[in-house]
């Protein structure tokens, strides 16, 4: 007997699909974090003091290139490898939501505000009154895993999980199964993600416009025509990230007067499909979002119900469409009974009334599901109290 042939993608295929999976500046960090380790490693560069963030030489020599170039650099293999392994989804998701210059712009800030937090620690535990050490000034800390942490709350923010816990509990599972990690460091880029997610960076985030400006530019033109490049044009209405505010609205939370509700909950909600409706504006990227395989028929439901009401207006030419539509089908159904009448040798069936077509309970359970009572009544007389044609006939403004 002729055995069973079973096709299957070699390894080679499923590497090139996964790679062609991850966006363009996620597989840029990759690239760049990977090769500096490969390239420290063939030419036998171990000098990290040169590179990493140091404190004291920060604040002593004002070394900042420090804050750009720790985060580049790895000290081991595993290092690298289990920082870029984590950065593969987070970085994934949150640039298909944002685009790629928009999340280029968030892991600079991120980095500045992760070494603001740090030089902060590490200088009041310094020169406090009580118990003044040095060792954080002389702590010297590479690798990417700062940033990731941020990201993490970042994510677990726009995800829905509601535990406050989760980046602190991780934070602690690091610190006891692994040596030689900079509790500071992660730490700092916690407080970084708490920041950005609560919007008291927003003030330092500019508009749509900005990154428009950056992609149109003929130095990225090479970059933008790529297809894994994600543009920051366009809505995502479901999902959120507090990464611009809008140009009418108070720039930040620090300067609103919400900083004080802001803080009352360690994480914040997730917002629902219909609050992320009315603020799509706020949100550039495009792309699939976290969750959105599981949302797409709810978020769909919930747009059709929003804008059915927005076009409720008595003169709307939605609602003469639907009218004249329920009229077409009364006569079409009219015929239909004094055909089916005559054929019997009877009289034509008399055509019920609205007034008993539209009965209270009818409406009622109608407008319950977020329908306008105006175009309920005129869907349901047009249906002849058929509940589903109502529903057809009120959904068909959609086409």
């Amino acid at each position: 007997m002729r055995p069973n042939i079973v096709s299957e993608a070699g390894l080679q295929t499923r590497a090139s699909q996964w790679w062609d999976g991850i966006p363009f500046l996620t597989s840029a960090v990759i690239i760049v974090c990977g090769a500096i380790y490969l390239i420290c490693l063939l030419f036998g560069y171990d000098s990290f003091h040169e590179i990493c963030f140091l404190p004291g030489a920060i604040v002593s020599h004002f070394q900042v290139y420090r804050i750009y170039t720790s985060i580049l650099f790895h000290g081991s293999l595993l290092h690298v490898f289990f920082n870029m392994l984590a950065l593969v989804p987070l970085g994934s998701e949150l640039e298909r939501i944002m685009g790629s210059i928009r999340l280029l712009y968030m892991i600079i800030l991120l980095a500045t505000s992760n070494a603001i937090f740090h030089l902060t620690i590490a200088l009041v535990v310094a020169h406090n009154p009580f118990q003044p050490t040095q060792y954080l000034m002389n702590e010297c800390a590479i690798g990417f895993s700062g940033i990731l942490f941020s990201m993490i709350v970042i994510e677990t923010s726009l995800s829905g999980v509601q535990s406050r816990r989760y980046a602190f509990m991780l934070l602690v599972i690091f610190q006891l199964l692994m040596t030689n990690v900079s509790l500071l460091g992660h730490l700092c880029g916690i407080l970084s993600g708490f920041a950005y997610t609560y919007g008291l960076f927003n003030f330092l985030i500019p508009g749509p416009s900005f990154y428009s400006a950056i992609e149109s530019s003929s130095l990225l033109a090479g970059c933008v025509r790529r297809p894994k490049f994600i543009l920051c044009s366009g809505g995502n209405p479901s999902a959120y990230v507090p990464t611009y505010s809008g140009h009418n609205s108070p720039s930040s939370g620090l300067f609103s007067g919400n900083i004080w509700r802001n803080f009352s909950s360690w994480m914040p909600q997730r917002e629902t499909a219909a609050q992320s409706t009315q603020d799509d504006s706020r949100f550039p990227g495009r792309g699939r979002t976290l969750g959105s395989g599981q949302n797409t028929a709810v978020n769909s439901d919930l747009n059709l119900q929003a804008r059915l009401l927005d076009n409720s207006s008595p003169n709307n030419p939605s609602d003469i469409s639907v009218a004249a539509a329920g009229e077409r089908l009364s006569n079409e159904r009219s015929q239909v009974n004094n055909a089916v009448a005559a054929g019997a040798g009877g009289y034509p069936l008399p055509q019920m009334q609205q007034g008993s077509i539209a009965s209270e309970e009818q409406i009622q359970k109608l407008v319950s599901m977020g329908f306008e009572r105006t175009q309920v009544e005129v869907a349901i007389a047009a249906a002849d109290g058929d509940l589903t044609v109502a529903v057809e006939i009120l959904m068909s403004q959609e086409g």
